[in-house]
C-alpha cells in the first residue's frame, strides 16, 4: 500500500495549498506440457473454430493468460495479481497440484464464458469439458457458482469471475462510443463472385469491368459488398456490405497504454495516413499515397516472377525498425557459421507469404499465430527458460504463465493501438486506392489519360494503353476481364490505364482458356478492375486499413519475446516453416516446396507485415507505421507485466496533483488499471484521525480523480491509499 498526504489549509482568503509528501484445440497436448500450455492450446483451438476477429481474440488470449497468471501468483509471496490479487495464506503441501487446479478452473470458467455463443461455440465448449475432465477435475464444480471456500478450485473460480466482471466494463462492447468514423462516408463496392451467361460474347460498345462508384472518397475505408462470403478458415457468413469488425476497439481498455483524450488513438506518432488531394489542390501526402498504391501494384506484378532468389537469412531480414532495408546476416549470429542458401522462385515466395501470414497457418488470427510461434520457441531443444536470458531456469508452469501474460498483454495492447487508429482515421484500402486512381487515369506525364488524381506509371507494372501497345503483337494486344476470366481486344481500351497484375481466382463457370486447378497467371488488366491476391469470397478485410494489424501484432509480439528471452534471435539463430508444393488455397502453388526462414523475431514480424502488401491488403505506409506502433505497444506491455511478477508494481509511488477552485478541492493522480484507490482525510495526521473520504474503487483508466466539494474549515490533510485488492 502507498499513502499520499496533502495538507489543505482553509483561510480567510479561501483554500491554499500547504505541502504534498509521499509516504507511500480438441486433442490435448503432450503430457510433458504445463497445465497453462494445455489451456493455451485449447484457446487456440477454439479461435480456429470461430469467426476470425483479431482484436476480440487478442483480448481473449490476454484475459485467459491473466486468470492463469493470477492463479499462479496467488501462491507466490512476491508476485502481484492483475485486477484480482487474492493470496493463499499458507503454502499447500503439494504446491504444483494446487496451482494446476486453480489455473484449470480459472481458465475453464473464463473460456466457457467467452465461447458461450457464436460460430463453433458448441465444439469449443465440448473440448473445454473434455480437457477439464482429462486433467482430473469436475465440470460440475467448474460451472457451479463460486464460493469463499479456501480450496484451489474455488480460488480459480473467484479469479475467473473477477476478470469476467472487470472485462464486462472494459469498453469492448461499447459500439456506441464517440467516434470520428462515419459508416456512410463511402458507397459500398460491389464485388460479384462470378458472372453468368456472357461466355465472352462482348462487343466494343459494352462497358467492361467492375470499376468503382462515382461518389467514392479515396481517402476512407470503403466496405465491400460480397454476394456471399467465406472467412479465411472456411466459415460461410452472410453476404452484403461489410460491417466494421472491431469498431468498438477505440474504447477498449488496453493493459499498459495511456492517453489524455478518450476519443483519440492510444498511439499516434504519425499524424494519420497519406491522403489523395482533390484536383487542383495538391498536398505533400499525394506522393506517399500514390507511391503506396504503386508499391502494391509492383508486388502484384511479381506474383508469377520466375526469377530465383535466396530467401534464407543470409539475404533476407535484419532491417531497421519501420523499414525493409536489411540485407540479411553474413553469418548466423549464434553459431557464427554461414546460412545455407534457399533458392525459390520470387513469385512462389510472394504467394506463400501472402497466404501463410494471412490469419496464421491454421487461422488462429495473428495474435494467436504468435502464441504458436512462442510455444515452438519454448519447445526448441536449445531454449532455456530464463527470464531475460539470465538467472535460474524456470519450471514449465512458471515460464508459461509469465510468457502468456506478457505476450498476450503485448498483442492485446497492439489490438487496442491498431484498431483505435483504424476507427479514428478510417484509412482506405488498396482496392479503393487503385480502382479510384485507375478510373481517373495517370498522373506521371502530360498527355493521354492524364489526371492529377491518377495512378503513377511504371513500365511493366502500370501503363497507358495506346494504339501502338494495343496493336497485334503489342503488350496490350489483349486485356483480361477479371469477371469473366476472358481476354478482349486491347483496342477497345485505348486511353485507359492497365496494370500487370493477378486477375483473381478462376470462376467455376469460366470459359476457355481457364482450367480448373491451374494457376491464374499475372496478366494485363484494367486498373479500375484491380483485385488483391485473396480468395474471391474474402477479398479485403472488413475494417479500415491504416494501420496494419498484422504489422502491429507481430512487432509487439517480437518485442515481448525479445525482452522475455533476453535476445531477439530464435534459438540457434534459425526458425522456419515449410509450405508444401501446390498447397495454397488462394491460387494454385507454390510450384515447389518453399521453406520460409527467419533469424530473429523481428525478421518474422517484418515478414508478416510485408506479406500484406503482396496480398494486396495494405500499402507500405500501413505496414511500416504498424511496426513502429507495435514496437511501442510490445515494449510498454512487457515492461508493465514484468513489474507484476517481480512485485515492484506495489512499490511505485503515486504523485498527486491538486486543483483548487473556490471551496472545491480536486485530487488527481496517475493510476494503475486494476488497482484499488481510496481517499482518506485527516485534520491532524494522528494515527486515529484518518477517515474514509471515498470508497475503495478499482481503476479502469490511468488517471484517478476525486473531488471534495465542501472541505471542513481549518487545516485538512488527504491521503490516497492504493491496494491490489478492495
Amino acid at each position: 500500500m502507498k499513502t499520499i498526504s496533502l495538507n489543505i489549509r482553509r483561510s480567510a482568503m479561501g483554500l491554499t495549498l500547504g505541502c504534498a509528501f509521499a509516504a507511500l484445440l480438441p486433442v490435448r497436448a503432450s503430457a510433458a506440457n504445463s497445465v497453462a500450455r494445455e489451456w493455451n492450446e485449447q484457446l487456440l483451438g477454439a479461435i480456429r473454430l470461430a469467426i476470425p476477429n483479431p482484436p476480440a481474440h487478442a483480448r481473449n488470449l490476454f484475459h485467459t493468460a491473466t486468470v492463469m497468471y493470477n492463479a499462479w501468483a496467488a501462491y507466490d509471496a512476491t508476485a502481484v495479481g492483475y485486477i484480482y490479487n487474492e493470496k493463499v495464506p499458507a503454502p499447500p503441501g503439494d504446491l504444483l497440484a494446487a496451482r494446476n487446479e486453480s489455473i484449470s478452473y480459472a481458465a475453464y470458467r473464463l473460456l466457457r464464458t467467452r465461447f458461450a455463443s457464436g460460430t463453433g461455440w458448441e465444439a469449443a465448449r465440448a473440448n473445454f469439458d473434455t480437457e477439464l475432465t482429462a486433467l482430473g477435475y469436475s465440470t460440475a464444480v467448474g460451472q457451479a457458482p463460486a464460493t469463499n471456500a479456501a480450496t484451489p478450485a474455488e480460488l480459480g473460480k473467484r479469479i475467473a469471475d473477477a476478470i469476467i466482471t472487470w472485462s464486462a466494463a472494459d469498453g469492448f462492447n461499447n459500439t456506441a462510443y464517440p467516434q470520428p468514423y462515419d459508416s456512410t462516408v463511402n458507397p459500398n463496392v460491389l464485388v460479384p463472385l462470378s458472372v453468368l451467361g456472357m461466355n465472352g460474347n462482348f462487343t466494343p460498345n459494352m462497358q467492361l469491368g467492375f470499376g468503382i462508384p462515382a461518389a467514392t472518397n479515396p481517402n476512407f475505408w470503403q466496405p465491400l459488398d460480397l454476394s456471399s462470403s467465406i472467412t479465411q478458415n472456411g466459415i460461410p457468413i452472410p453476404g452484403g456490405p461489410q460491417p466494421f469488425l472491431g469498431v468498438q476497439s477505440l474504447a477498449t481498455t488496453p493493459f499498459s497504454l495511456k492517453r489524455t483524450d478518450p476519443v483519440k488513438p492510444w498511439i499516434d506518432p504519425f499524424g494519420g495516413p497519406s491522403w489523395l488531394s482533390t484536383p487542383g489542390n495538391p498536398s505533400d501526402s499525394d506522393e506517399g499515397y500514390k507511391q503506396g498504391a504503386l508499391a502494391v501494384l509492383r508486388a502484384s506484378s511479381q506474383l508469377n516472377d520466375q526469377t530465383e532468389i535466396d530467401i534464407s537469412p543470409a539475404s533476407v531480414g535484419n532491417s531497421p525498425l519501420g523499414t525493409d532495408n536489411g540485407t540479411g546476416f553474413s553469418t548466423n549470429p549464434v553459431t557464427n557459421t554461414p546460412y545455407t542458401p534457399s533458392l525459390v522462385k520470387r513469385g512462389d515466395f510472394f504467394r506463400v507469404l501472402a497466404e501463410f501470414w494471412a490469419d496464421g497457418p491454421n487461422s488462429e488470427t495473428p495474435p494467436g499465430h504468435w502464441h504458436v510461434i512462442a510455444n515452438q520457441v519454448t519447445d526448441h531443444p536449445l531454449f532455456e527458460k530464463k527470464l531475460r536470458g539470465t538467472g535460474p531456469v524456470l519450471d514449465n508452469l512458471e515460464w508459461d504463465v509469465k510468457m502468456y501474460f506478457a505476450l498476450s498483454a503485448a498483442t492485446h495492447d497492439a489490438a487496442c493501438a491498431a484498431w483505435a487508429l483504424k476507427r479514428y482515421y478510417s484509412g482506405t484500402r488498396p482496392i479503393t486506392m487503385i480502382r479510384y486512381m485507375g478510373s481517373k487515369g495517370q498522373s506521371s506525364i502530360s498527355g493521354l489519360a492524364y489526371n492529377s488524381q491518377g495512378l503513377l506509371l511504371e513500365p511493366g507494372v502500370c501503363e497507358v494503353i495506346t494504339a501502338t501497345t494495343a496493336a497485334t503483337g503489342g503488350k496490350h494486344e489483349t486485356i483480361w476481364d477479371v469477371r469473366y476470366n476472358f481476354a478482349y481486344p486491347g483496342s477497345w481500351y485505348i486511353g485507359q490505364v492497365a496494370v500487370y497484375s493477378w486477375p483473381g481466382e478462376h470462376p467455376s463457370n469460366a470459359p476457355a482458356p481457364a482450367i480448373a486447378g491451374t494457376q491464374n497467371p499475372v496478366r494485363w488488366m484494367l486498373a479500375k478492375d484491380w483485385l488483391p491476391f485473396q480468395r474471391k469470397t474474402f477479398n479485403t478485410p472488413a475494417f479500415p486499413g491504416y494501420i496494419s494489424g498484422h504489422s502491429t501484432f507481430s512487432r509487439a509480439a517480437a518485442e515481448a519475446l525479445t525482452l522475455l528471452t533476453g535476445t531477439h534471435l530464435f534459438p540457434g539463430g534459425f526458425h522456419h516453416h515449410t509450405v508444401a508444393a501446390n498447397s495454397l488455397q488462394i491460387d494454385n502453388g507454390p510450384s515447389t516446396a518453399v521453406d520460409i526462414q527467419w533469424c530473429s523475431y523481428y525478421d518474422a514480424a517484418d515478414q508478416a507485415g510485408k506479406s500484406r502488401i503482396y496480398g494486396g491488403i495494405h500499402p507500405p505506409e500501413d505496414d511500416y507505421h504498424g511496426r513502429i506502433a507495435g514496437s511501442q505497444a510490445g515494449t510498454s506491455a512487457y515492461t508493465l507485466a514484468e513489474k507484476y511478477w517481480t512485485g515492484t508494481i506495489a512499490g511505485e509511488v503515486t504523485i498527486p496533483e491538486i486543483t483548487l477552485a473556490g471551496t472545491t478541492v480536486q485530487l488527481t493522480w496517475n493510476a494503475l488499471r486494476g488497482m484499488y484507490y481510496k481517499v482518506q482525510a485527516s485534520t491532524d495526521l494522528t494515527a486515529g484521525s484518518w477517515t474514509d473520504a471515498s470508497s475503495s474503487t478499482i481503476a479502469y483508466d490511468t488517471r484517478g480523480t476525486w473531488t471534495d466539494s465542501s472541505p471542513a474549515p481549518g487545516r485538512k490533510f488527504y491521503r490516497i491509499l492504493r491496494t491490489a485488492a478492495p
